[in-house]
């Protein structure tokens, strides 16, 4: 590496760790580049520019109907979020399934009152994302939206990526899941079939009292390892083990959310006695919830929809490391943008479930790949996205 790469390299990394201000940082000369490429802005900020956030509505369209224990979609509702600053953009989004409680009109509603000129410096993260927390007390989706685009804007300003600001080997990025939905036993064959030799562990939606009918037709067709979300789908902690028990013997590698959220010491008495490590899902959303639910489960499931962004969830990563549990980087139906932001962390994590944008016919973006089943992240700045 040539002494001045070097030097970008540790400068940036500096500022993702919180080392170095903006006003320590004079990046190297050189052409400006926005999408492309890791040449650094001169990092002097003048007061003129002022960032400009902007929005609207965009609706996901699904390639199947996608069922999991409590409600079947062919859609999901998004919005697509701009921050612009001196002539560059950051991209982000807000990704509304049914079980998040938040809509398209709530998320609008929450950005119309964001106020971000009256922050001159872009590369002031904590402090525009602490504002942007204390407007309401919910909102993750819409907050998750500002938080991505920021980061984006952040490294297209700084010239790198995150998982170098961070200090992630991209090499290490594990395999992704890819997703099927609770359907018919011919339909999940035929889904499995469908992504053959793409793909080194799926991903299976259970918890209703088919879920051995499940498995069972996917074995038929393939014998890759298997991670089950049971989404709060099991009632019945006895049962509930039986099964696990069960799932372990045919090719399952965990198990994800297995009861209601609410039932702490029934999940408790599963992950004791568990013979595959138990992720929570919809028990965790943010970082205060983790000594509520430390030693209830193996490990964690972070998604930025839930947890407000790439800001929360790089301290959550670090938090549940902490504490000994395992993590796990998932996603909702996305476009490439929210789901290359999370890949930003996955180096970093046990398991990923990053294929929300594979499951989608419009996505706006290229970013991250899955290269025969594995996690590919681009060498592009901010979260690694082109618009499309």
């Amino acid at each position: 590496m040539k002494r001045r790469d070097f030097l970008k390299s540790g400068t940036a990394a500096a500022i993702g760790a919180g080392l170095l201000g903006p006003a320590a940082v004079s990046c190297c000369g050189g052409k400006d580049r926005q999408s492309t490429g890791n040449t650094c802005r001169n990092l002097e900020f003048s007061g003129k520019a002022r960032m400009k956030l902007s929005f609207e509505p965009y609706e996901l369209q699904l390639r199947h109907v996608f069922t999991v224990s409590s409600f079947s979609r062919k859609t999901t509702p998004d919005v697509q979020v701009r921050i612009e600053y001196d002539g560059i953009t950051g991209y982000g989004e807000a990704s509304m399934p049914p079980y998040l409680g938040q809509t398209v009109e709530s998320v609008c509603s929450f950005l119309g009152k964001v106020d971000l000129g009256q922050f001159p410096d872009p590369l002031c993260i904590d402090d525009i994302l602490t504002y942007v927390d204390s407007l309401s007390e919910g909102d993750s989706a819409a907050k998750a939206a500002i938080d991505i685009a920021l980061h984006d804007l952040a490294g297209k300003l700084i010239g790198a990526p995150w998982h170098r600001m961070w200090g992630l080997n991209p090499a290490s990025a594990p395999d992704t899941t890819y997703t099927i939905g609770i359907d018919t036993e011919e339909v999940v064959k035929a889904k499995t079939e469908e992504v053959a030799g793409q793909f080194n562990i799926l991903k299976v939606k259970v918890g209703t009292d088919h879920d051995k009918e499940m498995i069972n037709a996917i074995r038929q067709v393939s014998s890759l390892p298997i991670a089950v979300d049971a989404n709060q789908g099991w009632k019945d902690r006895e049962q509930a083990l039986d099964e696990i028990f069960w799932l372990k013997e045919n090719g399952i590698v965990m198990i994800e959310q297995p009861m209601p959220k609410e039932r702490l010491d029934d999940n408790a008495w599963i992950t004791e006695r568990s013979p595959l490590p138990v992720f929570a899902d919809e028990a965790i959303q943010r970082l205060r919830d983790i000594p509520s639910i430390k030693g209830a489960y193996s490990g964690i499931n972070i998604k930025l929809m839930k947890c407000t962004g790439m800001r929360e969830a790089w301290k959550m990563l670090n938090y549940a490391r902490a504490e000994g549990m395992k993590v796990m980087i998932g996603c909702m139906t996305e476009t490439s943008c929210a789901v290359s932001a999370a890949a930003q962390l996955s180096p970093a994590v046990d398991f990923a479930d990053l294929d929300g944008n594979l499951l989608i016919s419009n996505d706006l973006f290229r970013g991250m790949t899955v290269e025969k089943g594995k996690i590919t992240l681009r060498n592009l700045p901010g979260i690694g996205i082109e618009k499309i």
